[in-house]
């Protein structure tokens, strides 16, 4: 393979930003140019809900700039996101197509789960030095504009991520009619997050200490990447040398503390707040070290088009991770691991014995894994409207790394394995979705609801179960010496909606193996 150029922009809340990339060989991603512009366009959303013609113009001028720039570079790809700046807008389909119509440049827009699902895969774009860390108690700190995201590490494995509305640009507007010295602002800062954080910790942190904070910002992490001369294994800070830090930020002259840290001093108050927010998150958890990869959202797109495009090399299971989000969900709100593995067993080995029929791939076989875990979360609320709760406790839940689209899919599918399956004709209750979304659910339904009646009575009778497509018919082989008279009866039930959407017929037979 030839040396392919890509290009990943990040239409952030305070700034654009620029990233060009070359992927030469396997497994080798380099950044040759990084360019920036500061353009507030949070500081228009977040007060008004809407950004200002001012702005648009300064957008569009500079995402020209980077078309031009792009150009010279002869970039194969590129990739460009709206992240919260842009999402939160009351007019984003306008304010996308303007900038086509303008720039040439189509912009996609990042639902907040997306957006930190790459900002991590930036961070895991470092190698080494992220899988070490994350060995521990870990917790990635994702401090945006608009919000924070918080995760949390067990063991190599994502156990919790939640999203916090205490972004930097967002405190700062909120804030900006407070006439405040540092000490004031300091204050009314700590009691702004306070109040968010002290309910996180409740619920999901109790009385254990994480040890370490991986921070992914845009202001504490290019300083301490600065302080080590831009070596990524070397950026990291203990609790007592971040408190020193803080202590330097109180500094009221911001002519010297700019250039005593080499930094716009038009970025000071930003920063000011990151570790505001940065200390009260230590001090929460406990935390000893601090590392600061120095890592971008553009860095997350540029590892994301390479993995595609099978020029890099999986180093983490990111699909574990967000499989890994769904069970914390459903032990959150008192689900059956054992079912759960239980029809995420049966559902996958249906799936996989139909796909010269079916015509869905990986992405679709981890929605099915996901609606199989949460397959009944909503018995938490109610045991009467299972499938409704089930469907409101996931469009309200993130889970990092699906699309709000994604999400939806996952939850109707959940929903519909318990309530009559609406048709797209009649589209009320899926109103969201399109005919290829639709299409998706439907399929994914009727094999939850033909896993779901092969455990009909809960208690996991079967030693294996063998699914072969012959023909017109899939023959489903159960392994067990038990009587199955419950099950054949909800399968049954479910022959003929699964007939419906393959035209294909379901047969089930036992072996009875002692």
């Amino acid at each position: 393979m030839g040396v392919k150029a890509f290009a990943a922009i990040d239409i952030g809340s305070f700034e654009l930003a620029l990233k060009i990339f070359e992927f030469s060989g396997k497994n080798n991603m380099h950044e040759v140019e990084h360019l920036s512009r500061r353009i507030e366009l949070g500081s228009d959303t977040y007060a008004t809900g809407k950004i200002s013609n001012e702005k648009m113009e300064e957008l569009c001028r500079a995402l020209k700039e980077f078309a031009d720039v792009m150009r010279s570079y002869r970039v194969d790809a590129y990739r460009a996101y709206g992240t919260s700046a842009i999402r939160e807008t009351e007019n984003f389909a306008i304010v996308q197509d303007m900038i086509k119509q303008r720039t040439g440049i189509e912009v996609g827009i990042l639902s907040n789960s997306e957006q930190r699902f790459l900002d991590y895969k930036s961070i895991a774009s470092k190698g080494e030095s992220f899988r070490r860390i994350i060995e521990e108690k870990t917790a990635i700190v994702d401090i945006g504009g608009g919000s924070i995201q918080l995760s949390l590490f067990e063991n190599d494995m994502l156990a919790s991520t939640q999203n916090l509305r205490l972004g930097v640009l967002r405190l700062q507007e909120l804030l900006s009619h407070v006439n405040a010295g540092s000490a004031r602002l300091e204050a009314l800062i700590i009691e702004l997050a306070s109040a968010q954080l002290s309910v996180y910790k409740r619920l999901y942190l109790k009385d254990s200490e994480i040890k370490n904070i991986i921070i992914v910002d845009d202001y504490i992490s290019q300083l301490v990447i600065k302080k080590v001369r831009g070596d990524v294994d070397k950026a990291v800070i203990d609790k007592p040398e971040f408190d020193r830090l803080m202590e330097q930020l109180r500094d009221g002259n911001k002519s010297r503390l700019a250039q005593q840290m080499d930094i716009p001093e038009e970025r000071l108050p930003l920063l000011f707040i990151s570790a505001v927010l940065t200390k009260c998150i230590a001090d929460m958890m406990g935390a000893t070290y601090i590392w600061a990869p120095g890592v971008t959202l553009c860095d997350g797109i540029a590892y994301e088009y390479a993995e595609s495009k099978k020029m890099l090399r999986d180093e983490h299971d990111f699909e574990k991770d967000i499989t890994a989000c769904a069970v914390s969900i459903s032990k959150r709100y008192m689900g059956s691991r054992r079912r759960a593995e239980t029809l995420e067993k049966i559902t996958t080995t249906i799936f996989d014995s139909m796909k010269r029929i079916h015509g869905l791939g990986k992405r679709e076989r981890l929605y099915l894994q996901i609606a199989a875990i949460l397959h009944d979360c909503g018995k938490y609320i109610s045991l009467m409207n299972i499938g409704e709760t089930s469907y409101d406790i996931i469009m309200a839940t993130e889970i990092i790394g699906l699309s709000h689209i994604e999400r939806e899919i996952v939850a109707n599918v959940v929903r519909f394995n318990h309530t009559p399956f609406v048709y797209f004709g009649q589209q009320n209750c899926i109103s969201g979705l399109d005919r290829e979304a639709y299409l998706i659910v439907a399929k994914l339904t009727a094999i939850l609801r033909l896993a779901n009646s092969l455990d009909r009575s809960h208690k996991q009778k079967f030693k294996g179960v063998k699914s072969v497509l012959h023909d017109n018919t899939l023959v489903l082989t159960v392994d067990t010496p038990e009587d199955i008279s419950l099950e054949r009866s909800a399968f049954e039930l479910c022959e003929e909606f699964f007939t419906e959407v393959f035209s294909v017929r379901p047969v089930l037979r036992q072996k009875k193996t002692l």
